[in-house]
């Protein structure tokens, strides 16, 4: 009984392997595909508000800068450098979560924070206040609770969202730091709810994966996971 017991397990793996390996193979590409090509992540946080919100399935373009060997960080071969203003994800340097944030500040640059206002090598950014039409027509709950402006400084150009009842603390400022050869400064635009810069520190080049640049589509987790059509295939600013 042995015997015909182990001869059948191969027989069954081969029946398995036969029947089966259209899909297998299948789903080992898709995998390999994910991993070095191009990715969907869900974004947990809103540390990215008003841009990406909770429950955007955000489309990662993992050769955007380079390619990788699949599940590791180890590079192949490297054609661009993330640009200042480009949404990218890496895992933290603390803990490996997955994060997205905008990139700020690039090799070479000295980016300072005061009071939530952002310099880069010495410029002030400008802070231009949405129009109440504008801001209508953002997807974030509980506006009256903050202030919107469009940030823009050099080619860099989005919006970023502050509490309005935010304390002066060390939290909106930063004393000047240089961003040394292969690293790069994150931070988020929900600015003073974002664990970016300010709590991780510089991000090395080799761990950024991919740049965010699209919406596949949108689940609003506080009201039952409602498609929010309007932001299916949306781009990201």
């Amino acid at each position: 009984m042995t015997e015909n017991t182990d001869n059948g397990a191969p027989q069954r793996l081969a029946r398995v392997w036969r029947d089966w390996r259209g899909f297998i193979l299948f789903i080992a590409v898709m995998v390999v595909f994910r991993s070095a090509v191009a990715d969907w992540n869900q974004v947990p946080s809103g540390s990215m508000k008003p841009s990406i919100l909770v429950g955007d399935r955000i489309v990662v373009d993992k050769l955007a800068y380079d390619l990788r060997i699949p599940f590791t960080l180890t590079r192949i071969a490297r054609w661009a450098e993330p640009h200042r203003g480009d949404v990218v994800t890496f895992p933290s340097p603390r803990d490996e979560t997955l994060y997205v944030k905008r990139v700020i500040g690039v090799p070479g640059d000295t980016v300072e924070l005061r009071r939530n206002r952002l310099y880069i090598n010495g410029v002030e950014a400008q802070y231009t206040p949405l129009t109440a039409e504008e801001v209508d027509a953002l997807e974030v709950e509980n506006k009256a609770q903050y202030e919107f402006y469009r940030e823009q400084i050099g080619t860099m150009d989005h919006i970023v969202m502050l509490r309005r009842d935010r304390d002066e603390s060390t939290y909106q400022s930063f004393a000047p730091t240089q961003v040394p050869p292969g690293s790069y400064l994150m931070l988020g635009d929900n600015r003073d709810d974002s664990g970016d810069f300010r709590v991780i520190g510089l991000v090395d080049r080799d761990r950024i994966l991919g740049r965010a640049h699209a919406i596949a589509f949108s689940l609003d987790y506080e009201h039952h996971y409602a498609p929010r059509f309007d932001r299916f295939f949306g781009g990201i600013s």
